[in-house]
């Protein structure tokens, strides 16, 4: 008799953003003639720059004629793009990355779940909270999170970030052996400085644990002391993977292009970690699209630069908004600088989902609860800054108006 992965009936509900989408449709259907402005989900909304709809152009009519259509590319991605990521993402940080160490992906989400594949079920693994619910839920679907209580998992080793130690985790007293990282943080908006990350490498180092960093906002930084690749700490590339995507940096949410570094200097155990990964790769995916592969490229153009350039300003001016509106009106209000998400803490002590409910539907404003992230999360609601600038101001507005 067939059997199923039982670690999936273990999950709890619903996928965070599915729930919200549940809740703001069914508010939709009883509530026709009201409108509802989303800053929830980080779903990029500016269309994709000219520089790059060129390059797509481009790429299609290329795949139109016999001399120049592909069929099956590379699964680790084209050399043009990945030689273009070494020269223009890494080598300007004073980073030196080889090619054969960079993958090209549909997504850091996909990465970020994937990775697990290659590392063994019982490893001890330690996540900030509250997180990307997405480092959770793929380990608990392998069976590395133990049992759900309703709050936590058993197994997982939870570091907590809060307003107590800055949203900043400390090093944990029992010995993880993958270590989840984002910064800048989704949700937080947290950043760390170098001496911040030195700490947990040299930490990864000593106990034999890899770093998952989840790099996909590191084009959204704007202070000087904030590095934006974990490559840029010494000892990094014996102990670091590093997820990037263009997604959020050049609106590809919906054209999906990302990529992950595997240095060739990560060993356990006497094993090549990129090795692994390729042979991962090289089995269950088949790889991003020329056309896609073409258009990420571009972004790293002279051109493409000051137009994603653009793209993040008009963002990071919609988190601005977001942040001094809601502090001004007299909240606790943390991130927007580094980061396109805005923290902030719940008024009057008001539950995460309570508070959701209630900007839903007195604002008709959606948010992001967050206890959806983890427990820490409790008492806090996230917002994006990834929304239409004018409806921007309207939604902060209409929050404030509830809130007074």
């Amino acid at each position: 008799m067939l059997t199923v992965n039982e670690n999936y009936l273990k999950l709890p509900g619903s996928y965070l953003f599915s729930e919200i989408a549940k809740r703001v449709s069914a508010f939709k259907a009883e509530n026709p003639d009201k409108s509802v402005i989303p800053l929830s989900i980080g779903d990029t909304t500016r269309p994709l720059s000219p520089t790059v709809i060129a390059a797509m152009h481009k790429a299609v009519d290329e795949m139109g004629q016999l001399g120049s259509y592909r069929g099956y590319g590379p699964e680790q991605g084209y050399a043009f793009l990945r030689e273009t990521i070494r020269d223009k993402a890494y080598k300007p940080l004073g980073v030196d990355i080889a090619v054969d160490e960079i993958f090209i992906s549909d997504g850091a989400k996909s990465d970020c779940g994937n990775i697990g594949d290659i590392f063994g079920k019982d490893n001890v693994v330690a996540i900030c909270d509250p997180v990307y619910p997405v480092y959770v839920d793929t380990n608990a679907m392998a069976g590395r999170a133990g049992d759900y209580d309703g709050t936590r998992w058993t197994d997982l080793l939870y570091l907590p970030c809060n307003e107590a130690n800055g949203f900043m985790p400390e090093l944990p007293v029992r010995t993880p052996d993958i270590i989840y990282l984002c910064f800048p943080n989704n949700p937080t908006g947290a950043s760390a400085t170098k001496p911040q990350l030195k700490l947990w490498v040299d930490y990864a180092l000593k106990n034999g644990a890899v770093i998952l960093f989840d790099a996909a906002y590191e084009a959204y930084i704007s202070e000087d002391n904030i590095p934006h690749s974990i490559y840029e700490i010494e000892g990094a590339r014996e102990c670091a993977i590093e997820f990037r995507s263009f997604s959020k940096t050049a609106g590809f949410t919906g054209t999906r292009c990302a990529y992950t570094v595997v240095p060739m200097d990560l060993k356990f155990g006497g094993v090549q970690i990129n090795k692994l990964w390729n042979r991962r790769q090289c089995t269950k995916f088949n790889g991003v699209p020329y056309v896609i592969q073409r258009a990420a490229e571009a972004v790293y153009t002279e051109q493409g630069m000051r137009e994603t350039r653009e793209i993040i300003d008009y963002y990071m001016n919609n988190a601005r908004v977001i942040r001094s509106g809601l502090k001004n009106a007299g909240l606790t209000v943390y991130g927007g600088i580094n980061s396109p998400y805005i923290w902030v803490k719940t008024p009057d002590g008001a539950d995460s989902w309570g508070f959701f409910d209630r900007l839903l539907k007195e604002a008709g404003v959606a948010v992001t609860p967050g206890a959806g992230f983890g427990p820490e999360g409790e008492g806090f609601i996230r917002l994006t800054g990834f929304g239409d600038a004018e409806q921007t101001k309207q939604a902060v507005e209409r929050v404030i108006k509830v809130i007074k």
